[in-house]
């Protein structure tokens, strides 16, 4: 049913070059892990409304202030949203647009959803039939999947879903959909799948 390699969205793109081969790409993507794990970590224990300075001190081994903007903000290397914007095609601006936030906090959760939805994202890319990408309703199924276990993650920022995920059903089904009706449709089913959690 669909032509369109997943491997080749923005994010897979972008993913793929930090995780990468070189020693220098290894090391800046372990450097991001870390801090995405302490945001993860942030988050699980019921924390809302942190500080980057929150941040830095629940990295292990430990963080600081000029890795946290490497990682994040305005002038990150390499966020997900500074590709968003360089890509320049109109579902990439409205992605963007989509995923703009206040400050670099914000911005790196979005990118924590990215990475602990990515096993899911795996699976289901890979699975046959309707249970992949052949059927619509399966990437709605990934993300309730995810939010379910990722609850904290999954609830944080308003139920925002996961930046790929959004990207991959507006591949799949070009001009059908606009990004903003995709986010609210994960939305909803992020909310569904937290319903028991506080802040979402």
């Amino acid at each position: 049913m669909v032509g369109f390699d997943l491997d080749e969205t923005i994010t897979a793109r972008w993913r793929r070059r930090l995780v990468g081969v070189r020693p220098e790409e290894r090391r800046h993507w372990r450097t991001r892990t870390a801090y995405y794990a302490a945001v993860s970590g942030l988050l699980a224990q019921g924390a809302s409304g942190f500080a980057w300075s929150d941040v830095i001190g629940a990295v292990h081994p430990r963080g600081c202030r000029s890795t946290f903007y490497e990682v994040t903000g305005a002038h990150a290397k390499h966020s997900l949203f500074g590709e968003l914007l360089a890509q320049g095609d109109l579902d990439a601006v409205q992605l963007a647009w989509c995923y703009r936030r206040a400050n670099a906090v914000d911005q790196l959760i979005d990118e924590v959803k990215v990475w602990t939805y990515w096993p899911y994202r795996e699976r289901w890319e890979a699975a046959p039939g309707p249970a992949g990408p052949d059927s619509a309703d399966s990437l709605v199924s990934a993300v309730g999947s995810w939010a379910r276990d990722h609850l904290e993650v999954a609830a944080a920022l308003d139920c925002a879903p996961p930046v790929c995920a959004v990207e991959d059903q507006l591949v799949l089904y070009p001009g059908q959909y606009s990004a903003v009706s995709v986010v609210w449709r994960l939305t909803d089913v992020i909310r569904q799948a937290t319903r028991n959690v506080a802040y979402c």
